[in-house]
């Protein structure tokens, strides 16, 4: 990357571009092009991500495998014997690689891989130590290596300090490394007579992707497996940015412990997002628990769980929280089409059935519209008057089993309100739960619009279940209530997500504005910045705060008082001083020139007592009538500076009640952070308030978000609290402000 500054070759942009294979005379090139593309933002990170050519990866001409046995009984024996079988079924050419063998089943055994009778796409490491390899795997330019090897970051520091050896050495080969601490996932048997869309896989750990990979024998489609292990150099980043580009992958399923680096995760989103194609993922880390044991199997930071929560949402990643909804809503997005509406029905034989299904699904977000007089007259020729069919429909049993059943189940899938139908079937009773099986793939196979079963039988050897419902490929049947809702709200909010989506990085600052450069001139490195200078930081930023002065004497502050204009507030201010009014260094509501003179002098003689060092005394408009926010900026430890708004004043921290996004970020997504805060109504005017000045908010946020990108980690925080929004057309003042300088 270049530096905001400095223009100086990062080690991160260096270690991007020789990952994608180019040698280090052409590094500086590369960035040269990159500036002149505007392929960087205002701080010098880059603003699209880079797609490893992986193809040779998966599918290689060549590849030799170092340390291969025949010996029954060595470990090395099952993985070579297994890495044969899949040379030849993806047409490569394999290579025993072993310095005292002839031959491994077989196959000639060359000493080493400088000895091989040609270049090789892909090496496989089955040795405990790979960094003595890499170095002669670069020699002999080698596109890619896997190292199964474990002891790394996984098992403390001692091992983290050997995987950054292990890395550094892949950096400076050119040569793209998978693992260590990886398995042979990457080398299964796909099956290769299923049709449609599939899913790609991406796990961390390789057991957790079973579930994913057991969908083939339900008759879903898997094109790839990357268990990506401790990912000293490619990453799921990699792997998404990969995918997404791939013409026959509908989803992109992923089993995430820890994020290598945030902002490549969300560059990779990006470019899913662009090209529609969803990605779902299970994200451990959700508790301190959770995190910890991530920790220790991967060797990975987790990050604040709130911050990764909001960045996947921002990007449209769609989170779940268990193996068995990452494959039933992966399997969903990969094979259905684009809804015609966003209407659910839920339609069954029971109303006891039906309603409970629609509370749930309703509770979830999910929108069951009230169909029309009409549509309802409509069924009503076929279902008994006196049940409902608004929605939840509820047919009484006996119309399933005859032709009536397929007739209101067309009726239902032709309004235009409908998107999706959901059939909730508790439990077989044949012949009626047979023929309704039937009816509803023949009806999915003539219309665009969803089907969904949810077969609830636990027994599941059924053949209305095992041979008519997963024998079709359009209906979409799961096995719980829940699962099912989650995988069509899913469904539903990508789509919703995709229709709308514009990068936030095409519209990323690529130069600094002039508020920056009267930033920096405030900027004090490795300090608190006082009040004062915090609130001149924010007028550098155009974000509005009460007239106020400083002043060192009782008599300054008499004159001060007069020229604000009574009432004014009176604060310490300091350098060093964070929570003034617990210490009672804020006194509000002064009408009077004596009032002003004494509250001078109790402020600093309390923070005499207190031994606060003071630069002065704040002589502050005093602004009232207005909702109290606060807007905020951290450094989070994955993805950098971070924008927070939340109810302000003490509120934020009883109530906790604050929303997240990582820059960039647009206007939409400052509006859907209000959206989300549970004491949003307070915005709109609640018990005869008028409602306040929203759109001002909105360009506080963005405004505080240009000042992250582009002081980046030199600002360590920024806390607006309370930031006071006024009615409707007034704006919006920062009355307090804190602000840390890295």
């Amino acid at each position: 990357m270049l530096g905001s500054t400095h223009g100086t070759l990062t080690t991160d942009f260096r270690a991007r571009v020789v990952a994608c294979g180019e040698e280090p005379y052409a590094i500086v090139h590369s960035m040269a092009a990159a500036a002149a593309e505007g392929d960087l933002d205002v701080s010098g990170r880059p603003l699209h991500a880079s797609v490893p050519d992986l193809d040779r990866f998966f599918r290689p001409e060549s590849v030799a495998v170092i340390g291969a046995s025949d010996t029954e009984g060595r470990p090395n024996t099952g993985i070579t014997r297994q890495l044969i079988g899949w040379a030849e079924r993806v047409g490569a050419r394999l290579h025993p690689v072993h310095p005292s063998r002839k031959s491994v089943f077989g196959r000639a055994c060359s000493p080493s891989v400088a000895d091989l009778p040609e270049q090789v796409d892909l090496a496989v490491l089955l040795v405990g130590d790979p960094l003595p390899v890499v170095e002669e795997l670069a020699q002999a330019k080698v596109k890619f290596a896997v190292a199964f090897a474990s002891g790394f970051a996984e098992t403390g520091e001692e091992g983290a300090a050997a995987q950054e050896r292990l890395a550094a050495a892949v950096e400076r080969s050119g040569l793209r490394l998978l693992g260590p601490n990886t398995n042979l996932n990457a080398f299964e048997k796909f099956r290769d007579d299923l049709d449609g869309p599939a899913i790609a896989l991406i796990t961390q750990s390789g057991h957790q992707g079973r579930p994913v990979y057991a969908l083939q024998e339900l008759g879903v489609r898997l094109s790839h497996w990357a268990p990506t292990g401790n990912e000293a150099d490619l990453e799921t980043a990699d792997f998404i940015s990969y995918f997404s580009q791939r013409p026959e992958v509908g989803a992109i399923a992923c089993y995430v412990e820890g994020l290598k680096d945030g902002r490549s995760f969300l560059l990779a989103a990006d470019r899913a997002a662009r090209a529609g194609v969803p990605v779902v993922a299970v994200k451990v880390g959700r508790t301190e628990a959770g995190a910890r044991t991530a920790a220790s199997h991967t060797g990975k930071l987790t990050g604040a769980d709130q911050v990764v929560d909001a960045a996947m949402r921002q990007f449209g990643v769609i989170r779940v929280d268990g193996l068995d909804e990452l494959q039933d809503t992966a399997a969903l997005l990969a094979r259905a089409r684009k809804p015609q509406a966003d209407g659910v029905v839920v339609y069954s034989i029971s109303g006891g059935t039906g309603a409970h299904f629609s509370d749930l699904a309703t509770g979830a977000g999910l929108r069951l519209p009230t169909l029309s007089q009409e549509k309802q007259r409509e069924l009503h020729e076929w279902i008994p008057g006196y049940l409902n069919v608004a929605n939840p429909v509820d047919n009484g049993g006996h119309p399933v089993g005859d032709w009536r059943g397929r007739k209101i189940i067309d009726a239902i899938l032709a309004d235009p309100a409908v998107g999706v139908l959901i059939c909730p079937i508790t439990g077989p009773f044949p012949p009626m739960s047979d023929k309704l099986a039937q009816d509803l793939v023949d009806a999915a196979e003539t219309t665009d619009k969803l089907v969904c079963v949810v077969w609830g039988s636990p027994v599941g050897t059924e053949d209305a279940y095992r041979t008519t419902l997963l024998g079709s490929s359009r209906v979409a049947t799961f096995r719980t209530f829940g699962n099912c809702i989650t995988a069509v709200k899913a469904y539903l909010d990508h789509h919703r997500f995709a229709a709308s989506y514009r990068s936030p990085f095409d519209e990323a600052p690529r130069t600094p504005s002039p508020s920056f450069r009267k930033a920096q001139a405030l900027m004090r490195p490795g300090r608190q910045l006082s009040e004062h200078a915090a609130k001149q930081l924010l007028r550098a930023y155009g974000i509005r705060v009460p007239r106020e002065q400083l002043v060192t004497s009782a008599a300054a502050a008499v004159r001060a008082a007069g020229q604000v204009g009574y009432p004014v507030v009176m604060k310490a201010s300091g350098a060093r001083l964070a929570h003034k009014t617990e210490l009672g260094l804020v006194k509000v509501g002064l009408t009077s020139a004596s009032q002003v003179r004494d509250t001078y002098r109790e402020l600093t003689d309390i923070a005499r007592y207190e031994g606060v060092e003071l630069d002065g005394i704040l002589v502050c408009q005093m602004v009232e009538r207005g909702v109290e926010m606060m807007v905020g900026v951290t450094q989070d430890a994955l993805f950098g500076p971070t924008v927070t708004v939340g109810l302000g004043g003490v509120l934020v921290e009883v109530l906790h009640d604050a929303a997240v996004r990582v820059p960039p970020f647009g206007e939409d997504q400052a509006r859907s952070m209000l959206a989300e805060l549970r004491g949003r109504a307070l915005l709109e005017g609640v018990r005869g308030g008028p409602p306040v000045d929203v759109d001002a908010l909105v360009e506080v946020v963005l405004r505080v978000q240009r000042m992250a990108l582009e002081l980046g980690d030199d600002l360590a925080e920024l806390d607006i609290n309370p930031l006071m929004v006024l009615g409707r057309g007034q704006g919006a003042v920062a009355l307090d402000a804190l602000a840390v300088c890295r």
